[in-house]
This record gives structure tokens, C-alpha cells and sequence, in this order.
């Protein structure tokens, strides 16, 4: 169900990105799955780099925390086999390149929040920090992390 509304959104959910560090993608206890942070990488590759309102737009780093979602998800279907047995989004963390002056954190992760409230529904609201940070690895615009419930 999960992955057809993904279908009818256009998106196809990539080979699960491998870890920049030494560090596991994915972890369960218990009901709780803890991914870890994702940047916006494909193919190997970080496709939106640098600090916002400096290098990127704040629409293109909107564009790479959907892209870091989609790799959460990604990592999530490896490890759980499938989507639908998620049953809640329970918290999002949201990590935005910027630069001393930049405050719109919110704005770049709220398209992370609204994608997974598109896709999952009610299922998909969550709690939330939006935060800003002089640098980010790969020099990625974005990070985000995600906690979710599974059944």
C-alpha cells in the first residue's frame, strides 16, 4: 500500500545508500526502527551540496530533504521488507547546512514533514527538530534521521 502510493507519486525507492561512516544504516529494538541520518545521495553521489542562500536555494534543499527521505524509506524497506509495517513516523530530525544568519530551518525540513504526511497519512505525523549547523558530511545541504514504529 505504502509503496504504490510511493508509485503514484512518480517515486522509486533506490538501492539503500551505504554508510559514509562506521556506523549501521538501520536499527530495531523492540517496535522502534532508528534510522540513521541520510543525505541526499544518489548513485553514490551527493546531488544538493552546500549551505543554503549561499550555494543552493532553500527550494533545492527542500528538493534534498525529500531526497533524504526517500533513502530513509529506502534503508527501511531493506531492513523491514516492506513498508507497511510501519505504523507510526514517530520523530524526524532535521540537520540544514546554513550559514550564521540563516533561520528557515523549519521551511527546508517542513518538505521532509509534508512528504511523510503525503505518504503515510495520519501515520505520518510526527515530532520534529529542525536544526542549523556550520557544515554537514560530504558537504551535503541536508541530513535527516528518522525514529518510526513497526509493527
Amino acid at each position: 500500500m505504502i509503496e504504490e502510493r510511493l508509485a503514484a507519486l512518480n517515486i522509486s525507492l533506490p538501492n539503500p545508500p551505504k554508510p559514509a561512516g562506521s556506523y549501521i544504516p538501520v536499527v530495531r529494538t523492540g517496535n522502534l526502527v532508528f534510522v540513521s541520518g541520510q543525505i541526499p545521495v544518489k548513485e553514490g553521489k551527493v546531488q544538493f551540496e552546500g549551505k543554503v542562500l549561499v550555494n543552493i536555494t532553500i527550494e533545492q534543499a527542500q528538493n534534498a530533504a525529500k531526497m533524504c527521505v526517500v533513502n530513509a524509506l529506502a534503508q527501511l524497506k531493506a531492513e523491514l521488507g516492506t513498508l507497511d509495517k510501519i505504523s507510526r513516523i514517530v520523530k524526524v530530525s532535521g540537520f540544514v547546512n546554513s550559514s550564521q544568519d540563516f533561520t528557515e530551518q523549519p521551511k527546508v525540513i517542513n518538505a521532509a514533514s509534508d512528504f511523510l504526511f503525503e505518504i503515510f497519512g495520519e501515520k505520518g505525523k510526527h515530532s520534529r527538530i529542525a536544526v542549523g549547523v556550520a557544515s554537514l558530511p560530504l558537504n551535503s545541504a541536508v541530513e535527516i534521521d528518522l525514529i518510526v514504529e513497526v509493527i
